[in-house]
Protein backbone atom coordinates (compact mmCIF):
# COMPACT_ATOMS: atom_id res chain seq x y z
CA UNK A 1 0.00 0.00 0.00
CA UNK A 2 1.39 3.53 -0.67
CA UNK A 3 1.79 6.38 0.53
CA UNK A 4 -0.77 7.68 3.03
CA UNK A 5 -2.83 4.43 2.90
CA UNK A 6 -0.14 2.36 4.50
CA UNK A 7 -0.40 4.79 7.95
CA UNK A 8 -4.33 5.48 7.14
CA UNK A 9 -5.49 1.45 6.87
CA UNK A 10 -4.84 1.62 10.74
CA UNK A 11 -8.20 3.50 10.60
CA UNK A 12 -10.59 1.90 8.48
CA UNK A 13 -13.54 4.06 8.73
CA UNK A 14 -11.23 6.94 7.29
CA UNK A 15 -9.63 4.99 4.24
CA UNK A 16 -13.24 4.52 3.14
CA UNK A 17 -13.79 7.72 3.59
CA UNK A 18 -10.79 9.21 2.03
CA UNK A 19 -10.02 6.77 -0.53
CA UNK A 20 -12.77 8.20 -2.88
CA UNK A 21 -11.48 11.67 -2.93
CA UNK A 22 -8.09 10.24 -3.54
CA UNK A 23 -9.66 8.82 -6.51
CA UNK A 24 -11.34 11.59 -7.71
CA UNK A 25 -7.96 13.33 -8.24
CA UNK A 26 -6.27 9.93 -10.74
CA UNK A 27 -5.56 10.89 -13.89
CA UNK A 28 -8.74 11.29 -16.19
CA UNK A 29 -11.30 11.76 -13.46
CA UNK A 30 -11.11 15.18 -12.20
CA UNK A 31 -11.38 18.89 -14.22
CA UNK A 32 -7.41 19.43 -13.79
CA UNK A 33 -5.14 17.98 -16.55
CA UNK A 34 -2.22 15.93 -14.83
CA UNK A 35 0.59 19.03 -15.25
CA UNK A 36 -2.18 21.15 -13.68
CA UNK A 37 -2.41 18.64 -10.82
CA UNK A 38 1.10 18.41 -10.33
CA UNK A 39 1.79 21.61 -10.14
CA UNK A 40 -0.58 22.52 -6.94
CA UNK A 41 0.57 19.14 -5.44
CA UNK A 42 3.92 20.07 -5.59
CA UNK A 43 3.26 23.60 -4.05
CA UNK A 44 1.23 21.76 -0.92
CA UNK A 45 3.68 19.46 -0.58
CA UNK A 46 6.96 21.22 -0.82
CA UNK A 47 5.13 23.83 1.71
CA UNK A 48 4.76 21.24 4.29
CA UNK A 49 7.88 19.98 3.70
CA UNK A 50 6.75 16.66 3.35
CA UNK A 51 9.69 14.11 2.01
CA UNK A 52 7.63 11.35 1.09
CA UNK A 53 4.48 12.94 -1.26
CA UNK A 54 7.37 15.91 -2.38
CA UNK A 55 9.65 13.48 -3.73
CA UNK A 56 7.07 11.09 -5.69
CA UNK A 57 5.46 14.30 -7.25
CA UNK A 58 8.74 16.06 -8.63
CA UNK A 59 9.43 12.92 -10.35
CA UNK A 60 5.69 12.31 -11.52
CA UNK A 61 5.94 15.87 -12.49
CA UNK A 62 8.46 15.57 -14.57
CA UNK A 63 6.99 12.73 -16.27
CA UNK A 64 3.51 14.38 -17.27
CA UNK A 65 6.78 17.41 -19.27
CA UNK A 66 6.29 19.58 -16.28
CA UNK A 67 9.65 21.92 -17.20
CA UNK A 68 12.21 20.80 -14.64
CA UNK A 69 13.67 24.00 -13.69
CA UNK A 70 10.22 25.20 -12.91
CA UNK A 71 9.58 21.59 -10.66
CA UNK A 72 12.46 22.55 -8.86
CA UNK A 73 11.75 25.99 -8.36
CA UNK A 74 8.51 25.15 -6.72
CA UNK A 75 9.83 22.47 -4.68
CA UNK A 76 12.92 24.79 -3.26
CA UNK A 77 10.55 27.44 -3.28
CA UNK A 78 11.57 29.82 -5.54
CA UNK A 79 9.30 31.77 -8.15
CA UNK A 80 8.30 29.58 -11.75
CA UNK A 81 6.01 30.62 -14.17
CA UNK A 82 4.15 28.41 -17.25
CA UNK A 83 3.66 30.00 -21.16
CA UNK A 84 -0.18 28.16 -20.68
CA UNK A 85 -2.40 30.08 -18.38
CA UNK A 86 -4.20 27.52 -16.58
CA UNK A 87 -0.86 26.09 -15.43
CA UNK A 88 0.03 29.92 -14.60
CA UNK A 89 -3.05 30.18 -12.66
CA UNK A 90 -2.94 27.05 -10.73
CA UNK A 91 0.65 28.11 -10.02
CA UNK A 92 -0.42 31.53 -8.32
CA UNK A 93 -3.86 30.55 -6.90
CA UNK A 94 -1.99 27.49 -5.33
CA UNK A 95 1.18 29.70 -3.92
CA UNK A 96 -0.91 32.40 -3.10
CA UNK A 97 -3.41 29.87 -0.81
CA UNK A 98 -0.52 27.86 0.89
CA UNK A 99 1.10 31.07 1.77
CA UNK A 100 -2.05 31.71 3.98
CA UNK A 101 -2.98 34.83 2.08
CA UNK A 102 -6.44 36.11 0.84
CA UNK A 103 -6.62 35.86 -3.23
CA UNK A 104 -6.78 39.35 -4.36
CA UNK A 105 -9.49 40.01 -6.48
CA UNK A 106 -7.68 40.33 -9.86
CA UNK A 107 -6.09 36.83 -9.55
CA UNK A 108 -9.17 35.27 -8.53
CA UNK A 109 -10.70 36.73 -11.70
CA UNK A 110 -7.89 35.63 -13.82
CA UNK A 111 -8.52 32.31 -12.45
CA UNK A 112 -11.87 32.22 -12.93
CA UNK A 113 -11.23 32.96 -16.59
CA UNK A 114 -8.45 30.43 -17.37
CA UNK A 115 -9.61 28.07 -15.21
CA UNK A 116 -13.51 27.57 -14.38
CA UNK A 117 -15.03 27.04 -10.85
CA UNK A 118 -15.02 23.28 -11.25
CA UNK A 119 -11.57 23.38 -11.85
CA UNK A 120 -10.69 25.89 -9.08
CA UNK A 121 -12.60 23.70 -6.56
CA UNK A 122 -11.10 20.79 -7.98
CA UNK A 123 -7.33 22.36 -7.10
CA UNK A 124 -8.68 23.76 -3.64
CA UNK A 125 -9.89 20.35 -2.42
CA UNK A 126 -6.96 18.48 -4.09
CA UNK A 127 -4.42 20.53 -2.04
CA UNK A 128 -6.90 19.89 1.40
CA UNK A 129 -6.12 16.33 0.53
CA UNK A 130 -2.58 16.56 -0.44
CA UNK A 131 -2.46 18.79 3.15
CA UNK A 132 -3.90 15.58 5.27
CA UNK A 133 -1.13 13.52 3.35
CA UNK A 134 1.94 15.56 4.13
CA UNK A 135 0.82 16.08 7.72
CA UNK A 136 0.39 12.20 7.93
CA UNK A 137 3.78 11.88 6.61
CA UNK A 138 5.67 14.36 8.52
CA UNK A 139 3.75 12.79 11.57
CA UNK A 140 4.84 9.36 11.14
CA UNK A 141 8.06 10.47 9.79
CA UNK A 142 8.01 9.08 6.10
CA UNK A 143 11.03 9.56 4.56
CA UNK A 144 11.03 9.69 0.44
CA UNK A 145 10.94 6.87 -1.45
CA UNK A 146 10.00 4.39 1.67
CA UNK A 147 7.91 1.33 -0.11
CA UNK A 148 4.59 0.63 0.56
CA UNK A 149 3.74 -2.10 3.42
CA UNK A 150 2.62 -5.62 2.21
CA UNK A 151 -1.25 -6.48 2.32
Amino acid sequence: MPGPYKVWVHNPKLVHAAAPLGQHFTPGQSSLSEREREIAVLVITSRWHSAYPTAAHEKRGMEVGLPTAAVEAIVAGFPASFPDAREQAVYEVAMTLASGRIVPQTLYERAIAALGHESVTDMIVLMGYYTAVSLTMNFYAVAAGTPGMAR
